[in-house]
């Protein structure tokens, strides 16, 4: 049997990863398939992996890269600190889990930045959120973050409300949520967007569609911008690395 990688979500009709694999694969004559493994629970997966013994790989995706971890025999120590994973290797019936969400960020989002660093808003506190708010961190970039409540974030999408000028003065506002998703293309974050400049900075880690309404809202005001697909590409290419044994 050929070696098989694939990708561990709940909902992946539209996913990036299987085409991304399938044309990497096509180009590079790399004799290997990759799958999406849609489950409805995080609790299939032990079958899944019994079903498929070739499996040597996969990513992960909402919203399992959290709840993943209690059923990985070891993960790497930039997974550990973040606490999400996002890939995993699967070797001699081990899997050890990796975060390269994390590498695909950093790279991404100092492209939009460059050598500027300022403060952020983080919106959500998924799995997602983690790996941002590591790099966020290894930069020096301080951040608050945003939820509907504060049992989850130091701010709440009341309090920006309330507060505009929060937005106005943190120049860098990161989507780490999945508003704006296909097909769901109506929906975005909840902010007083009349506060945003063109000093302003967002980052949508959403990649369908390539624009996001949180996207043209914060150009509206001239705020520089960004979606998720650079971010999903490093991430895709790191990956790759650590099943073959390259990184």
């Amino acid at each position: 049997m050929k070696p098989l990688y694939g990708l561990v979500g709940r909902r992946l009709g539209h996913s990036f990863s299987a085409r991304f694999f399938a044309d990497k694969f096509a180009k590079e004559g790399i004799d290997a398939e990759y799958r999406n493994f849609e489950l409805t629970t995080i609790d299939e997966l032990p079958r899944m992996l019994q079903e498929n013994p070739n499996l040597k790989g996969f990513n992960v995706t909402l919203p399992y890269k959290e709840e993943i971890i209690p059923f990985l025999d070891s993960l790497s120590g930039e997974a550990r600190q973040i606490g999400a994973v996002n890939c995993v290797k699967v070797e001699d019936g081990r899997l050890t889990g990796h975060n390269t969400d994390a590498y695909g960020f950093c790279n991404s989002l100092l492209h939009l930045i460059g050598n500027e660093r300022p403060d952020a808003l983080v919106l959500g506190t998924g799995g997602a959120s983690k790996a941002v708010k590591y790099i966020l961190q290894q930069l020096g970039i301080r951040f608050r973050c945003v939820s509907r409540s504060h049992k989850n974030g130091d701010l709440t999408y009341d309090d920006l409300a309330a507060n505009p000028s929060i937005v106005g003065d943190t120049k860098l506002i990161i989507n780490a949520t999945p508003l704006g998703t296909f097909p769901d293309v109506d929906t975005f974050p909840d902010l007083p967007y009349s506060a945003v400049t063109p000093g302003h900075y967002f980052f949508d880690l959403v990649y369908n569609p390539e624009q996001t309404l949180f996207m043209r809202k914060g150009a509206e005001y001239g705020a520089k911008t960004s979606n998720g697909y650079e971010m999903l590409v490093g991430q895709a290419i790191k990956a790759w690395g650590i099943w073959s044994g390259n990184e």
